[in-house]
């Protein structure tokens, strides 16, 4: 493992809690990555020093302080600008990386899809291009001509060259990747099926939960982004209702730009479902900050007019009383007791946004009669011998082929299909 110093300014508009949150995400973030944090340094300053970040005296200390711990990187918890790293690898010895850097090693890490692979890399090229630099002469481009001839194309140029390329060619294979998840949320719809989305923030514990409830089997592990690639399963709820589940990614505070860009056909899963379950960690001391931050990017992403099922996760860590709020329930991922009570509480949040029906189906449509149990909230179900039909009735999503179809027999005289 890496010995590793961490650097943080705090300017006037942080407080002190969400400083020392954002120090304390920072070690977290540092030893996913396999790092080792030997030292932390922190300075109050009104504003960033544009040259090199943290004040020259600062500066010194952390120079000192490189050498007497004899630490190989120093990752400062900000976006550093391209001038600030130069001039912060020019003084010194150790390798230089910030906020952004590091969550985009761990991303890079744990990225197994291709498409995973590939918003990463995307997301990497777009920190990189800014970052190129070159001295002398290496710096021009030289073309043909008179007055022009000399070494041709550098090295930096061609490095900037193939990174627009390759950002290109990655950005049309994304592009493939929007349409064809365009066209998997089209069909479900076709199919009657709804979509449910699991958001929070990283290591809330989505993925236990998402177990749980599916009977999947993917990574969890008390690690930040332990899920980078999004899974979707299928869901059955109480009364036969079947559903899709998909996990996302988890959200983390200043969260790189480059990674919401990239990831946005990704996190789109989300914007698309009829129903967002919003994991919350309630044993962490900043619960507060982390909600905010997840509500904040959801609004990003156009999400914020989706219902909200809130689940304050890990009541079993908790060692002061905790009250959830209204509309929210406390509940444990691992604890299978919970696990009803949290189908329950999701049906509950569909039938809000679904519309009743109630009509007689013929005993010989059998195949209808299997979709209504899967694809709606069968509350009723009577057999007329007289009429040789069953009664049925429920909740159904009226924009759905299904409900359209139940719905308008629901308004029929007879109720027949």
């Amino acid at each position: 493992m890496e010995n590793v110093i961490l650097a943080g300014c705090q300017l006037p508009g942080q407080t002190d809690d969400h400083f020392e949150s954002s120090l304390h995400e920072l070690v977290a973030l540092t030893k996913t990555a396999g790092g080792q944090v030997v030292g932390v340094l922190t300075q109050k300053r009104q504003q960033i020093d544009s040259a090199t970040y943290i004040g020259k005296g600062k500066l010194q200390e952390l120079e000192a302080l490189e050498k007497q711990l004899g630490a190989e990187t120093i990752i400062f918890n900000a976006e550093l600008s391209p001038g600030q790293q130069g001039r912060l690898s020019s003084i010194l010895y150790a390798k230089i990386l910030d906020r952004t850097q590091l969550i985009l090693d761990i991303f890079a890490m744990r990225a197994r899809s291709k498409e995973g692979k590939l918003q990463v890399e995307l997301a990497q090229l777009q920190y990189l291009l800014p970052r190129l630099s070159g001295m002398g002469q290496s710096l021009s481009r030289l073309g043909g001509g008179i007055g022009t001839r000399g070494p041709g194309e550098t090295k930096l140029e061609t490095d900037r060259r193939y990174i627009r390329n390759r950002m290109k060619d990655i950005g049309l294979q994304l592009q493939n990747v929007v349409s064809h998840r365009q066209r998997y949320r089209d069909r479900r719809v076709d199919r009657n099926q709804c979509q449910i989305a699991l958001v929070g923030y990283t290591n809330a514990g989505k993925s236990t939960l998402f177990n749980q409830l599916t009977s999947a089997h993917t990574y969890e592990e008390n690690q930040l982004f332990a899920t980078l690639d999004p899974l979707t399963r299928k869901l059955r709820l109480p009364d036969g209702f079947t559903c899709l589940l998909s996990d996302t990614v988890g959200f983390i505070q200043d969260l790189p730009t480059q990674l919401v860009a990239a990831f946005r056909s990704t996190l789109e899963e989300a914007a698309g479902a009829q129903l967002i379950i919003h994991v919350i960690d309630a044993s962490d001391p900043d619960l507060l900050i982390h909600e905010q931050t997840v509500r904040e990017l959801m609004t990003d992403l156009g999400a914020d007019q989706i219902p909200v099922l809130t689940l304050y996760n890990k009541k079993d860590l908790l060692r002061t009383a905790f009250i959830a709020p209204k509309d929210a329930i406390l509940v444990a991922a691992r604890d299978s007791a919970d696990r009803q009570l949290i189908l329950n509480a999701i049906e509950d949040f569909l039938i809000l946004q679904m519309a009743p029906y109630r009509c007689r189906i013929p005993a010989s449509s059998g195949s209808l009669l299997n979709d209504i149990t899967k694809y709606s909230i069968l509350k009723e179900q009577r057999y007329i011998e007289e009429t040789q039909s069953y009664e049925v009735a429920g909740f159904i999503y009226p924009e759905t082929p299904l409900g359209s179809k139940l719905l308008k027999s629901s308004d029929g005289e007879d109720g027949e299909n």
